[in-house]
Formats: structure tokens, C-alpha cells, sequence
């Protein structure tokens, strides 16, 4: 048998680390070559990476949340035959070494054995006479505005507890109430006061290490807060039309055809106000002090997954059509939330879209998704009535919220931005004259 120290390959684009996301094996695992055994995070996404021949796994070098150098050691192997010899410096310990118990100290001879055989056997404690008076039961027993008297052991012991001393007779010194008197309460299961809740206050602390995409969200929303100045926009829009016309064209779709959402309607007004604003389709690179203004328009839509909210990006939205967009944006979230969304899928957003569904509430303030300059946030949908032509009416409105670079774009710009969105969704017959 030999060793197999298996170094973390090149994972492309220049990365020179990535963090342990998830180990897929453990010490003691046999596993095949091409077997996933551990997930890898960049800054652009998780990374599976396989074994990279049969063997046994003797020795996981790191845990989920630490930084791994590229070519750095990442999994040792017990093999077939010689295995990779360069790397036989590496400290080794197989599973059985790894799992076995520290060995327990000889016992201590009993301290009976050195003691003189003869030696007086010490005195028994005085038993209480049987004539002491059974306690009473818990009442009050002093007049009201007396403090009990007490350490304050007892009193945080009686506070944890839910006990109230003042309802207590106490049996020490003064009428001093002991842990003995706490004890002996409890276990009679009286109520300690006029009305015990039984609520009890909990002092335990979890503390949860934020490793893998949590740690990059983190990272990524602290970086876009402290370098991008967001101006916040929120506008109502009527769909009252639109969504009779989304009704329409779902109840007359055809078997291959996906279920309209409001979010290819979204995009393709997206895509037809870009051109009228071209600054708010950008990347800005604020270290080389340029904005890299984009042609095409690949919407990023904010997906929640298990692991955290990604953003699988629909490449060149105005070169599709509603159904078309739908698709898309039914694949990307599958894949997103199977895990499965490749680096490519999840890069190279020049605008994107954030929505909470049906949880979407009046007004959100979203951050950007930065190097982006605009992102656009689709609250909740509901009824209203609102005032038309001098009459109340009952209406479907929706918010959008949406938040921009101030460093890139001007406020009246983004203003103009969103009220273009909102005439092309009120009057959906336009998002499909041009």
C-alpha cells in the first residue's frame, strides 16, 4: 500500500485559494477516482472536486471554512502500490490512529490501603430529631414590603428559577432563606407566589462560524454598502392590464410553453428602457475608474437557495422573447437551488432583479449587486382602491423599489428610468410595439 497526497488543482479564472465549503467524505471513506469529495468556494461559485484516483481517506487537511492555497494538500489517501512518493514527507496517520482514544491514567491506589487498619472510624453525623416540625406550606410569611432575606446565590438561583422569595420561610439564621429552603420547595412542587407562569429565562448561546457562500453574501453586501452611495427609488404601478394579459396568455399557452411570471414582463421592459439610459446597464470598476457600459443586457435574478441568495444571470435578455425568458429563468433558479449553477451562469450581470414574492412587502431597499450600478426590487402585488378620473376603483398595484450608483447615475436619471418601466407595464400593449 502506498500514500496519495491529493494537492487542490488549478479551478481556473487566476484563483490562487478557495475556501472549504462542505466536506463530501470522512476519515476512514473509501472512495473511487471522479468522486466528489469535497466543495470548494471561490468568488465566483462552488466548486466540486473529485478524487482524483481509488483509495482510502486516511487524512482531511482542513475543515469546512478555511482557506486552501492552491496546491496546497488537501486529502491523503492510503493507495494501491507506491503512490505519489515527492509527497511521503507528509505526517500520515491512518483512520484507526486518528480514532483511537487516549490511553487512561493508572488508577491511584485507594487511600483506605495506606491508612492504619486500626484507626478509629470517624464519628457519624448527628441525626436530625424526629420531632422537627414538618414545614409549612408556601405562603406569605411576612408583612408586605419586607425583603426576604437571602445571598444573592440564592437569589439568582431563585430568579432563574422563577421562584419569588418573598412568598418563602426561610430556616436559616434571621429567617434567612437557604438553597436548602429552594430545594426542599421544588421538590414539593408548590407555586412559589399568587400566579407562577412557569417562564423561565434561557441564558444559552449558539455561535455559528459564517463560512462558505454565507461568508461571501456577507462580504459582498458589507463591500457594496461601504463603497457604493445607493439611491434608493420606489414607484407604484398599476397592472391591473398586465395581469389580465398574463392570465390570457397562460390560460392559452401551449403544452411546451412555461408558466408566465411577472418577471419576463419586468425584463423585457427592462430591455426596452435601456437604451433611453444606457449608464444604468453598467459595470463600474471604481479601482481603474471606469464604467464599462454594456450593448446587451444580462439580467442577474436574485435567487434564494439552501446555501444563501445567488444570482444566476439570463444572458442577453433583449434577444428574447417572454417565453423564451421564462424558460431561462426557470432553469437558472433550478440549477441555483440544486447546486448545480456553473461559474458562467453565475457571472457577468450588468443589471439585476431582486424580488421576495409574495413576501415582497410595501417597500424594499435593496443593495447592489455590485460592480452593477441599478437593481430592481418587485414588492408585494395587491388590491387597492385608488382614484381614477374622479372615481374610486379597485386596482392591482405593485411597488417597485429600486436602488442606483449615485456615483454613476443621477437621481432624475433613475427617476426617468423607472417611470419609463412603469408606462411600458401599465400600457403592456407598448412592451410589444418595438
Amino acid at each position: 500500500m502506498g500514500t496519495y497526497v491529493f494537492k487542490l488543482p488549478d479551478i481556473g479564472e487566476g484563483i490562487a485559494e478557495a475556501e472549504i465549503a462542505e466536506w463530501r467524505v470522512k476519515v476512514g471513506d473509501t472512495v473511487e477516482e471522479d468522486q466528489p469529495i469535497v466543495d470548494m468556494l471561490t468568488d465566483k461559485a462552488a466548486v466540486e472536486v473529485p478524487a482524483p484516483t481509488d483509495g482510502k481517506i486516511v487524512k482531511l487537511h482542513g475543515e469546512p471554512g478555511d482557506m486552501v492555497p492552491v496546491s496546497s494538500a488537501l486529502v491523503t489517501l492510503e493507495v494501491e502500490g507506491d503512490g505519489n512518493a515527492v509527497e511521503a514527507d507528509v505526517e500520515v496517520r491512518p483512520a484507526e490512529e486518528e480514532a483511537a482514544p487516549e490511553p487512561k491514567p493508572a488508577p491511584q491506589p485507594e487511600k483506605q490501603a495506606a491508612e492504619p487498619q486500626d484507626e478509629a472510624p470517624a464519628p457519624k453525623p448527628a441525626t436530625k430529631p424526629t420531632s422537627t416540625p414538618t414545614r409549612k406550606p408556601a405562603g406569605r410569611t411576612r408583612p408586605a414590603g419586607d425583603k426576604p432575606l437571602a445571598s444573592p446565590s440564592v437569589r439568582r438561583r431563585a430568579r432563574e428559577q422563577g421562584i419569588r422569595l418573598a412568598y418563602l420561610q426561610g430556616t436559616g439564621p434571621a429567617g434567612q432563606i437557604t438553597h436548602a429552603d429552594l430545594d426542599e420547595h421544588l421538590a414539593s412542587g408548590q407555586i412559589a407566589g399568587p400566579a407562577s407562569t412557569g417562564l423561565v429565562q434561557k441564558t444559552g448561546v449558539e455561535d455559528i462560524k459564517v463560512i462558505g457562500i454565507r461568508r461571501k453574501i456577507a462580504e459582498r453586501m458589507q463591500d457594496a454598502k461601504q463603497r457604493i452611495p445607493h439611491f434608493a427609488y420606489v414607484e407604484e404601478i398599476d397592472l391591473m392590464e398586465l395581469e389580465a394579459l398574463r392570465q390570457h396568455m397562460n390560460a392559452n399557452r401551449r403544452d411546451d410553453q412555461p408558466k408566465l411570471t411577472l418577471l419576463p414582463f419586468l425584463m423585457k421592459a427592462i430591455v426596452q428602457a435601456v437604451p433611453h439610459y444606457p449608464q444604468v446597464n453598467s459595470n463600474y470598476d471604481d479601482d481603474q475608474g471606469v464604467v464599462h457600459q454594456f450593448e446587451g443586457v444580462h439580467i442577474g435574478i436574485a435567487t434564494q437557495t439552501k446555501v444563501g441568495l445567488t444570482v444566476p444571470v439570463v444572458r442577453h435578455a433583449e434577444a428574447r422573447d417572454l417565453w423564451d425568458s421564462a424558460s431561462e429563468v426557470k432553469r437558472l433558479a433550478d440549477a441555483a437551488r440544486a447546486g448545480q449553477a456553473t461559474k458562467d451562469e453565475l457571472s457577468g450581470s450588468t443589471i439585476t432583479i431582486t424580488s421576495l414574492g409574495a413576501l415582497g412587502g410595501i417597500v424594499t431597499t435593496p443593495v447592489i449587486n455590485s460592480p452593477e450600478v441599478a437593481i430592481i426590487g418587485v414588492n408585494k402585488l395587491v388590491e387597492k382602491p385608488v382614484v381614477i378620473d374622479g372615481q374610486i376603483a379597485i386596482r392591482k398595484i405593485m411597488n417597485l423599489s429600486s436602488s442606483f450608483d449615485h456615483r454613476i447615475v443621477d437621481g432624475y436619471d433613475a427617476a426617468l428610468f423607472i417611470q419609463k418601466i412603469k408606462g411600458l407595464l401599465e400600457f403592456p400593449a407598448t412592451l410589444f410595439t418595438s
